[in-house]
């Protein structure tokens, strides 16, 4: 006769044994997740309901100083008025503008410099690499106090430069008044603005490419250089066939930053600026548009579609650059 597998002995001490009680964590046993608490308390209130009150705010219309029940659904009318309006449309051209003009160049001369710190400035590299670098870190009001003063229409080093060259100069006789306007249009011309914040973002940025470049440059082995070497390459050569393909997921990196950091550029143009955007708003970002929109016109629920709209935009970006230096098979 056959056994079921009620009668096996397994079933009977299963069926005889007492319902299994959660176990209580013990007082210590708590430690860890108190420890590790912090940052996620101040992730949840600083980073998470930001985001998503930023989320909800843009579906709103809201002047902060009518309170929470001052708000009132809108649904996509921001975006719609956002997409529409001039002075963001021509605040996003500025900033594609001053990201292409800064950013570019930024690695077309990072990556040579890099190179050529690692191969030929070996007892002395960390010095240059250190200066280089040293802008990165250097207060933003103070490099944009000293771009000020070097571009100032009347006492400016770079006016002076211009106007000692003569009618050969772009300014004539003139000196150019770079950020505000002038009673003479002509001096006043709003396309300085743009060259004036693009020369202080390349400048400033440069010497951290520069850092990330020669960082990734020294995990390339030796050995591919000498084997190149012994087969006859030139330097030339090396650095087209074997120091660029090997960059190319330091390139994706760093050219990400870049596109993040540009398309969200915001303090300098500010500062240099005063926050007018300089002459005609050829200046003003669509950060500095996003930050006036809410604090200064008080319209907080436009500008949190501004902000979505922008996370978009670099999302998009993002995508692109990650296809474009996507590994081939």
């Amino acid at each position: 006769m056959s056994v079921t597998s009620s009668d096996s002995p397994a079933a009977s001490e299963l069926a005889a044994s007492p319902p299994r009680r959660r176990r209580k964590l013990q007082a210590w046993e708590w430690a860890p997740y108190v420890f590790i608490s912090p940052f996620f308390i101040l992730f949840l209130v600083f980073g998470l309901f930001p985001l998503l009150f930023s989320m909800w705010l843009a579906f709103q219309t809201w002047d902060p100083s009518t309170g929470l029940q001052g708000m009132e659904w809108v649904g996509i009318e921001n975006f719609k008025f956002v997409l529409e309006d001039d002075w963001f449309q021509k605040s996003l051209y500025n900033t594609f503008w001053i990201a292409i003009v800064s950013g570019l160049p930024q690695h077309l001369v990072a990556i040579p410099l890099a190179y050529f710190a690692h191969t030929y400035l070996r007892k002395h590299r960390n010095a240059v690499v250190g200066v280089y670098f040293l802008p990165f870190i250097t207060s933003t009001v103070a490099i944009a106090l000293v771009w000020n003063s070097l571009f100032s229409r009347d006492f400016g080093v770079i006016n002076m430069a211009l106007t000692s060259i003569g009618n050969f100069s772009i300014a004539g006789l003139h000196p150019l008044a770079w950020l505000f306007p002038t009673t003479n249009v002509d001096w006043a011309q709003p396309q300085y603005t743009k060259w004036m914040i693009s020369s202080l973002v390349f400048w400033r940025y440069v010497g951290w490419n520069t850092v990330l470049y020669l960082s990734a440059l020294q995990t390339i082995p030796r050995d591919l250089y000498e084997a190149a070497t012994i087969d006859g390459a030139s330097s030339r050569q090396q650095f087209w066939h074997i120091t660029v393909p090997l960059l190319r997921p330091m390139m994706f990196f760093a050219v990400t930053l870049t596109i993040i950091g540009n398309l969200q550029l915001f303090e300098e143009p500010f500062i240099i600026t005063g926050g007018t955007g300089g002459i005609n708003q050829a200046g003003k970002t669509a950060a500095m548009h996003m930050y006036n929109t809410a604090f200064v016109d008080s319209d907080f629920g436009t500008a949190s579609a501004v902000a979505w709209i922008l996370f978009v935009i670099i999302g998009l970006m993002t995508w692109a650059n990650n296809k474009f230096f996507a590994q081939k098979d």
